[in-house]
């Protein structure tokens, strides 16, 4: 089934009398094919899924891309962005999530220069909201709150780790399990599913176990992501990783993959390859410093990997990667 296009939602009245019909294509339109629409259309359904996969060539102003009135989620992958009200600020790693709402005072949106951004959002209307959530508002998200009772203001909400259930999600959004024909509705469910998940506050009643439990495996994987950051070049062993966190390497090991879908050495080859990305953007080091850097004693052994992480030789990087290839062509 072919991709449905957006609709621009109706024209706003701008106080000198003009009237311009809203559109975040220009936001894009700079990335070319690394934007695309999954499933949606935000003015006729009231909800849209985008997948972005793009290098930044410059500093992007994000916030363009942000319907008025709309709540939009965003699943980041891949790639460091902030989005601020004047006040707050929001930021998003690799492997968080967060959303945000706009109206007439705008938010400002920025993702950072040279690193590969992957992240997936979904725009929801207001009367998308209103029509299965009203009712509920003891139980929602301030921001949705707002929506809801008709307030304007901008709001960002607080920004949360991706563990492994949720990148599961965002594969099976890129890549429908279902026959073409079922998809509306099974992208219907999966936005419920979405609003359900991240629109909702937690309640005030006593915290139960098995969420202490899992609040507890939270904070560990974080400290070991942390931990695992500082020391790229000599990381800890497993057995150290675990006394640090206050656990069993057998536990840790179980969590760390439970909550990131990845082992902790393959967690650790993804940042060492980030990192050693960043170094050569730099340009201050050569390929062999770099893989020191990071941790490879081997240049070979650290040009297979980053081979296969980024599609091409270091000592190529970053010209020679398929997003900047396509960049360039557009």
């Amino acid at each position: 089934m072919p991709v449905l296009e957006k609709a621009a939602p109706l024209p706003k009245r701008r106080s000198d009398g003009d009237v311009r019909p809203f559109s975040e294509t220009k936001a894009w339109e700079s990335v070319g094919t690394g934007w695309r629409q999954l499933h949606g259309n935000y003015r006729e359904l009231g909800f849209s899924f985008e997948w972005h996969d793009f290098t930044a060539r410059h500093e992007m102003d994000w916030a363009q891309s942000f319907h008025p009135g709309s709540v939009e989620i965003c699943l980041n992958l891949a790639g460091d962005a902030r989005v601020s009200d004047g006040a707050r600020e929001l930021r998003f790693v690799p492997l968080s999530a967060g959303f945000y709402c706009q109206h007439r005072a705008r938010l400002s949106a920025t993702r950072v220069t040279g690193q590969r951004h992957q992240f997936l959002t979904v725009e929801l209307s207001p009367s998308f909201l209103h029509k299965h959530l009203a009712g509920n508002e003891a139980n929602l998200h301030p921001i949705v709150q707002n929506i809801l009772r008709g307030k304007e203001s901008v709001a960002l909400s607080e920004i949360i780790r991706l563990n492994a259930e949720h990148q599961q999600l965002i594969g099976s959004l890129r890549h429908p399990p279902v026959f073409a024909s079922a998809q509306l509705i099974w992208y219907q469910a999966k936005t419920l599913e979405l609003m359900a998940a991240f629109l909702f506050r937690a309640p005030p009643e006593k915290e139960l176990f098995c969420q202490r439990q899992k609040r507890l495996s939270q904070d560990r994987v974080d400290r070991v992501i942390a931990i695992l950051k500082s020391n790229l070049a000599e990381p800890p062993a497993l057995e150290a990783l675990g006394k640090q966190v206050g656990c069993s390497s057998f536990y840790l090991s179980r969590i760390f993959s439970q909550q990131m879908g990845k082992t902790i050495s393959q967690y650790l080859r993804q940042l060492r390859m980030e990192k050693a990305a960043e170094l050569l953007r730099v340009g201050k080091l050569n390929v062999t410093q770099v893989a020191m850097e990071v941790g490879y004693s081997s240049s070979s052994h650290f040009s297979v990997a980053f081979h296969e992480t980024f599609g091409c030789c270091p000592g190529l990087y970053p010209l020679a990667t398929p997003a900047q290839r396509a960049g360039r062509e557009n």
